[in-house]
């Protein structure tokens, strides 16, 4: 898909400030810097519509980001390592919980990992709780440029072992400075809007 226009519509906390619209939306999920801005950026061909921060915990809302006027990229916060209080981490994830359970315009939750590391049990905790109220998942392993290609297919099968994966499960490759797994992204994620 071409990236015409993106723009970041509305930052939301609340149900009631989600936009009024019944365009298909994709929630990104990963823990705290594994590369979700830089996955946006690199998806919408734009610089720094996402702002990238080496600190984790930055993205504190369900960002809306408004792609060519069809779907919504939601960027939600980082889970795992952000130093933020127990008091920060419960809102968040009642938060969360909110978006994913109730939302009817949400086709998938896109999750972020690092394909040079097994996914963390903060991920396997994510991938299970999309599991248990049945929503779509992409698992988007990223960072595929910092490690050799005849590397992929090994790293690939751990992350797919540790996530226990199906056959119906989508696991896909990816690179925010190379732009490997771009095409293969967005033509699923045009897939799966339609449903």
């Amino acid at each position: 898909m071409k990236v015409t226009s993106a723009e970041i519509v509305i930052s939301a906390v609340k149900p009631n400030q989600y936009p009024e619209s019944d365009i298909p939306e994709f929630a990104l999920a990963g823990r705290s810097n594994v590369g979700k801005s830089s996955f946006i950026n690199k998806m919408l061909g734009r610089k720094a519509l996402a702002r990238i921060s080496s600190k984790p915990g930055k993205t504190q809302t369900l960002n809306f980001y408004l792609i060519n006027e069809i779907l919504h990229f939601v960027d939600v916060p980082g889970y795992g390592y952000a130093k933020v209080s127990k008091k920060e981490r419960e809102a968040w994830g009642k938060m969360l919980e909110t978006y994913f359970t109730t939302r009817d315009q949400l086709r998938a939750v896109i999750l972020i990992t690092d394909l040079r590391h097994p996914p963390t049990k903060d991920d396997v905790l994510m991938y299970e709780f999309l599991k248990h109220y049945n929503i779509p998942c992409v698992i988007i392993a990223t960072k595929a440029d910092k490690i050799s290609k005849s590397q992929w297919q090994k790293h690939l099968k751990v992350t797919k072992e540790t996530f226990d994966l199906s056959d119906k499960d989508y696991l896909l490759l990816f690179s925010s400075e190379t732009g490997e797994g771009k095409d293969k992204v967005w033509s699923l994620l045009q897939h799966l809007a339609k449903k």
